[in-house]
């Protein structure tokens, strides 16, 4: 009866044709494959649905503030961007946005949960950990689940496995003192496998022997994911990324349905089983989302080409989640509309804030989303769009919780993320790895080279930062800061603010002269020189 329902709260879009169809849900088991036909006619209407067309429009880009809310750019108030018409970038509306983010969520996990932790130790093989350690692993588990308002961590417990690759994950001794601990232990409302991903027939086995839903890191993850999700692009990368957790549900509702009973394999007379047709819905599902994120990709490589136009080095920073990169960014620039939160994710979407370096040269700091080990590829390759931003900078920054017990263990993560992202080698060998959090250990000193140590809160380090960014970015650009003393008299100045960008002007009024200050291209200082220089 359970699982008859659950199917049929899957399809809530059939709820608009509930007029026009009378059928109720089945009141027991052995009426599945009548429930079933009993809806035919309101399946063969969704089945040929075809599904409305995103509303699109042609729109002028005013500025990085516009509600171009996936992805949103936020520069300083002093920096507007102003942007060409474009007649071929769609706009996607944020009802459509919104009705495929809440059209189908992974069912059971939204609402209260008290939760008990269960922490695979694997002993030997492939699967060990080596950089960190089984303790360390279950307080990131906890820190994971005390993210969530909702979720309280009732139990937690450590156990060593010889085969986590198994159903069951544990030796049929260590299952069984699992399961007996987990019946005597009252209130739990679900369980969290702190693995990377379960399989369906694994979830469903637990459940079973359990009584109670079972997570596993990635669902959690989305599920964080989810709650924090505020921009259209992030709303539907989430999305994407639910795609395969929804599919593993359906295998095992299907799977529990026929246990039970329904032996209705096809619907009306299309020859398409149950199991077909809702893999099919959630296939056009994500061929919407792809689109649509596909038009956002487009508008983001379009503010991208923009702000390259208007010779604004970009400098990405790139961390382990909660290592402290907004914070960073906010005390480099000094924007005080960012508010970093002690949370893992708090960041979700890609932000774009304007600072100053010494030589007063404007450069845009790009907050991204954290990193965290053990997460599947789907789920980067979902936000493979926002870390695409990463690629097409002029600088990274990879900043470090150096007071973290697992900070050589985060480095190797993020680092292995990037590799998997294909990120360029002149930037991996210009990257500056940033030592953060240095006020929360005694007597800190650097014991790796070529690193720069800062508080990100106790505005430490910066100064020597910011030079360190200004000197790389000089040299990755291939830019000059040059001083130049100029002739007011003639079109010198004009032709500076045009082919390069003036930091400052000094004016000798009684000498009709000025002096300069420029940030200019090796190319575009040549041509000065060949127009005004010895005239």
């Amino acid at each position: 009866m359970t699982t008859l329902r659950r199917i049929h709260s899957w399809f809530p879009f059939l709820q608009k044709t509930a007029s026009s169809a009378q059928c109720r849900p089945p009141l027991t088991c052995q009426h599945a494959a009548s429930a079933i036909t009993c809806h035919q006619h309101r399946l063969r209407a969704v089945a040929t649905l075809h599904t409305r067309a995103f509303t699109l429009s042609a729109r002028t880009l005013k500025n990085t503030d516009d509600d171009l809310k996936g992805g949103q750019q936020r520069f300083g108030s002093t920096m507007e961007e102003t942007e060409e018409e474009d007649e071929d970038e769609d706009f996607i509306e944020d009802s459509e946005v919104e009705e495929l983010f809440q059209q189908q969520v992974p069912t059971g996990i939204e609402g209260h949960h008290r939760v008990f932790i269960v922490h695979p130790d694997v002993k030997w093989g492939s699967r060990k950990q080596y950089l960190t350690t089984a303790e360390l692993m279950m307080a990131e588990a906890v820190g994971l689940v005390n993210t969530l308002d909702n979720w309280k961590v009732v139990d937690q417990i450590i156990l060593s496995t010889k085969t986590p690759q198994k159903k069951r994950i544990f030796g049929k001794g260590n299952f069984e003192f699992l399961t007996e601990k987990i019946r005597q232990t009252s209130g739990i409302t679900a369980v969290f496998v702190n693995v990377e991903r379960l399989y369906p027939l694994s979830e469903r086995e637990l459940e079973e022997a359990w009584g109670v839903k079972v997570f596993d890191r990635y669902s959690v993850v989305l599920h964080i994911f989810r709650c924090n999700a505020r921009t259209k692009e992030a709303k539907l990368q989430i999305s994407l990324a639910e795609i395969p957790l929804l599919r593993s549900r359906v295998k095992n509702e299907i799977a529990n349905l026929d246990q039970q009973g329904g032996k209705s394999r096809y619907i009306g007379g299309s020859g398409e089983t149950l199991m077909e047709f809702q893999q099919r819905l959630l296939k056009e599902r994500e061929m919407k989302i792809r689109s649509a994120l596909e038009k956002l990709r487009k508008k983001r490589h379009l503010l991208r080409s923009q702000r390259k136009h208007k010779e604004f080095p970009t400098v990405s920073v790139l961390g382990y989640t909660n290592c402290g990169k907004t914070t960073l960014i906010k005390a480099l620039t000094g924007d005080s509309g960012l508010q970093p939160r002690n949370q893992l994710f708090a960041t979700l979407d890609v932000t774009v804030h304007a600072g100053q370096l010494p030589s007063r040269m404007t450069v845009l700091y790009v907050d991204t989303i954290g990193f965290l080990s053990q997460l599947p590829h789907q789920l980067i390759d979902s936000f493979s769009a926002t870390l695409e931003d990463i690629k097409h900078s002029d600088l990274l920054i990879h900043v470090r919780d150096i007071s973290h017990p697992e900070t050589v263990n985060q480095k190797v993560n993020v680092l292995n993320v990037l590799k998997n992202l294909q990120i360029p080698d002149r930037l991996m060998n210009s990257m500056i790895e940033v030592h953060n959090k240095i006020d929360l250990v005694d007597d800190y000193q650097p014991e790796e080279p070529n690193t720069m140590s800062i508080s990100a809160l106790e505005e430490q380090g910066l100064d020597e930062l910011k030079a360190a960014v200004e000197k790389d970015i000089v040299n990755s650009t291939g830019k000059h800061i040059l001083d130049l003393e100029i002739d007011l008299s003639t079109p010198q100045l004009s032709w500076l603010y045009k082919e390069a960008t003036v930091q400052d002007v000094q004016v000798n009024a009684d000498e009709g002269s000025a002096v300069v200050n420029v940030i200019i291209s090796t190319a575009a200082y040549g041509r000065y020189k060949k127009l005004f220089v010895g005239r």
